[in-house]
């Protein structure tokens, strides 16, 4: 593996970038995302069918299967732009799960599936378990398989828009080893799913019981490629929640500066006061550094070793740039900081449930201290 950092933005990306831009700033302002705090739903159904026909769930799939046939770098600045609009939805979950039947799926599984999830079809990850480790092998959930019926038992934790999604990737342990299959949200019964109350409220999380839930094996992705899926899925939702969490830092600076700029104190902007100054620089700083370290992840996904390593770093550092950026927001917006009614406190929680997805900040230097040393 290469000891020199590599970065590159190719032009499909700034292209995606800038319809990106524009599209989340229209359709995400932050009035629409405190009104949907209280949406069941918790997204808007008719932008999800608009950012499909942009062609946004297809970027990354082979056009064989319907996609545009681009890669997971062109990815990262739509989600980025996500991020910093707050813009909630199944995007993120749909497009891994897409990648994980491009990697792990049989033949007949890609063209029954990555077609559909191009042009909108819903899909989320029931991984997680109880148990909490990000250790994607670590499954307890299992699977008994009697002919072509595989009988499911466990419970999956944090399982986003489950109740809106048509189709669920599932990690199970079957024979002994870990599994993947995708299984139709129609095949659960009702009771299996149960809203979680999680920190960050422009998301929608269920408990889903799997106890006594058949389905049919032909969703068992392949036996022998599940490794190389698991891993797969992994880097993949650390490159976009990286992607987000840039993203989100960007608008909470943006959001906190021109607070400053207009809160006077003793008769001056409070901004130009060197104690909350050189904060939000550090803090802009932070975020520098962190989207450098997104878009060499970006550039360098699909290389071995290098991809993983860069993604691990672009993780851990999005998460402290945005935590950072987000504690300072509270702190300079005073009293007002620490009440609902402050944007800051969006930033803050989005910090928390990005970070505590598919691994924090110390166990991606964990996981990169063992692919460098």
């Amino acid at each position: 593996m290469s000891k020199k950092a590599t970065i590159g933005f190719s032009e499909e990306q700034a292209q995606l970038l800038e319809v990106a831009t524009t599209f989340c700033r229209d359709k995400s302002p932050i009035e629409k995302v405190r009104s949907l705090l209280e949406d069941e739903r918790g997204y808007d159904n008719a932008i999800w069918k608009e950012m499909a026909e942009l062609g946004w769930l297809a970027i990354a799939v082979p056009e064989e299967f319907g996609g545009i046939g681009l890669g997971m770098a062109e990815v990262v600045p739509v989600v980025e732009q996500m991020g910093r609009a707050m813009m909630a939805g199944p995007f993120v979950s749909t497009t891994v799960a897409a990648q994980a039947i491009l990697v792990g799926g049989t033949d007949d599984q890609k063209q029954k599936y990555l077609a559909d999830l191009c042009a909108g079809t819903k899909a989320t990850l029931a991984l997680s378990e109880p148990h909490g480790d990000w250790d994607l092998g670590h499954v307890e959930c299992t699977a008994e398989r009697t002919g072509d019926t595989l009988k499911l038992s466990g419970r999956k934790t944090f399982v986003e828009n489950a109740e809106t999604a048509e189709l669920l990737l599932v990690s199970l342990s079957l024979n002994g080893a870990p599994a993947l299959v995708v299984i139709e949200r129609s095949s659960l019964p009702e009771g299996a799913l149960r809203r979680e109350v999680v920190i960050d409220e422009t998301r929608r999380s269920y408990q889903v019981t799997l106890d006594g839930v058949e389905v049919s094996a032909d969703g068992l992705l392949d036996p022998a490629l599940t490794a190389a899926a698991l891993a797969h899925v992994d880097l993949c939702a650390s490159l976009l929640l990286s992607a987000e969490m840039c993203g989100a830092a960007m608008s909470c600076i943006d959001y906190t500066i021109d607070y400053l700029q207009t809160r006077k104190q003793f008769g001056k902007k409070i901004g130009s006061y060197q104690a909350l100054k050189h904060p939000i620089v550090d803090a802009h700083v932070g975020y520098e550094q962190a989207r450098s370290h997104l878009y060499c992840a970006a550039f360098n996904f699909t290389q071995q070793g290098e991809g993983e390593a860069a993604t691990r770093i672009a993780k851990a550092q999005a998460g402290d740039a945005l935590s950072f950026a987000a504690d300072r927001a509270i702190q300079f917006h005073g009293g007002f900081g620490f009440t609902y009614d402050c944007d800051a406190q969006l930033y803050r929680r989005r910090s928390l449930w990005c970070e505590n997805q598919f691994g924090d900040a110390a166990y991606q230097r964990a996981k990169l201290a063992d692919l460098l040393l």
